[in-house]
């Protein structure tokens, strides 16, 4: 029996106020509505969150599908923040809320009169997490900048060129998931459960390119601490050795290969049938990576998935996301089974990292119309 079977979601009850758009934040507030909370997202009345005018439409009322999947089954609040008397419309959800969530740039939330300071005079026991790209102080941290200049700015960019020495623009946006959302996802937990031990709320500062800097970690101690600073696409995880790389199979697609340890490599060699004086690949890397990418580009990569099977030898055929998305591995895991619905459009519900008994059931959840949670707010002055 699952840890949270038959029993209420472990954030059930929590309130929380997103007034983020976009990815990061509404992606962080995604992950903790899974986990129960009700997520009430502010937004401007005119168009509402950027996303929801992205391409393709989905649902009806017809918005982004991008804007679906981050923000199905919350409520909508359109306000203009900017306007004072609009302002207090939202002392009463203020009030109420266990979390509030935003990424604008530092001082934005301070001169709309609902910086930190201002909210936790209303509600002191309010968690408030600001992300942003640079952090709340620092040189760079009015700088306006995106996932790719995130990683620019932090060395990542740099670690794995292409072969013209120019850095490949990477497929993901690890920064504003994994340097983003992730960390404000944890940053909130941890801050709720020390609430339940003093409570008192916080303020969480959630800087991109800080957490960033977590993923280089031994690279970057190596330097710091020996002045052994990475070399551009020659570094163990990066192209420096024949034992982590990416080799073309005479079909044109691509063998992942990344037998590291003694043991892998032995089988891998093995299988392949590399030259016995090339299997030391300490003495000439890159013969050694000649010699195995010559052997692999004479096989299909039909013979190499045959010829893999069933050993241990951590290779891997590179997928397209198509072929991922029907692999009967994920499909056993259940990944794409809870489905987002509208009266017109179906599609998988977004697969966030959290373990499945966490998870509530999609089916059913609507991407709200903008402003339909108005109701949540105080009347109007003067309105009876």
């Amino acid at each position: 029996m699952s840890c949270a079977q038959g029993l209420q979601r472990p954030l059930s009850g929590i309130r929380i106020l997103d007034f983020s758009n976009l990815l990061p934040g509404p992606m962080a507030t995604l992950m903790l509505q899974e986990a129960g909370a009700e997520v009430v997202k502010i937004e401007r009345p005119q168009g509402g969150d950027e996303l929801r005018a992205g391409t393709p439409k989905w649902g009806e009322p017809r918005t982004s599908l991008g804007f679906a999947l981050l923000n199905s089954g919350k409520r909508s609040v359109a306000i203009d923040l900017k306007s004072k008397e609009e302002r207090t419309r939202l002392l009463p959800l203020l009030r109420e809320a266990d979390v509030l969530v935003e990424q604008f740039r530092p001082g934005v939330m301070e001169r709309l009169g609902l910086g930190y300071e201002a909210v936790r005079e209303i509600n002191p026991k309010v968690i408030y997490c600001s992300i942003t790209g640079y952090g709340q102080e620092g040189p760079l941290s009015q700088v306006a900048g995106h996932d790719l200049t995130y990683m620019a700015d932090t060395g990542l960019l740099s670690l794995g060129p292409t072969h013209d020495g120019v850095p490949a623009l990477p497929p993901v946006l690890v920064g504003d998931i994994g340097a983003g959302s992730l960390p404000a996802v944890v940053n909130i937990l941890l801050a709720l459960r020390q609430r339940d031990r003093t409570g008192e709320g916080c303020w969480l500062d959630v800087s991109i390119t800080d957490n960033l800097l977590a993923f280089p970690y031994s690279a970057l101690a190596r330097g710091a601490s020996l002045g052994e600073w990475p070399v551009p696409g020659k570094e163990r995880l990066t192209g420096g050795t024949p034992r982590y790389q990416i080799y073309r199979t005479s079909d044109g697609r691509c063998l992942a290969a990344a037998p590291l340890e003694q043991r892998f490599w032995d089988v891998f060699c093995e299988i392949i049938g590399l030259d016995v004086r090339w299997r030391n690949d300490s003495d000439d890397p890159e013969g050694t990576r000649n010699a195995v990418a010559q052997v692999i580009m004479n096989r299909s990569s039909e013979h190499w998935r045959r010829a893999f099977e069933g050993r241990d030898a951590c290779v891997a055929i590179v997928s397209t996301l198509k072929e991922a998305h029907a692999n009967p591995h994920f499909r056993a895991r259940k990944l794409f089974d809870r489905t987002l619905r509208s009266a017109k459009d179906s599609a998988p519900a977004l697969a966030v990292p959290l373990d499945r008994q966490f998870l509530r059931e999609r089916e059913g959840d609507v991407c709200p119309p903008l402003g339909e949670g108005n109701g949540l707010l105080a009347r109007p002055a003067g309105d009876k």
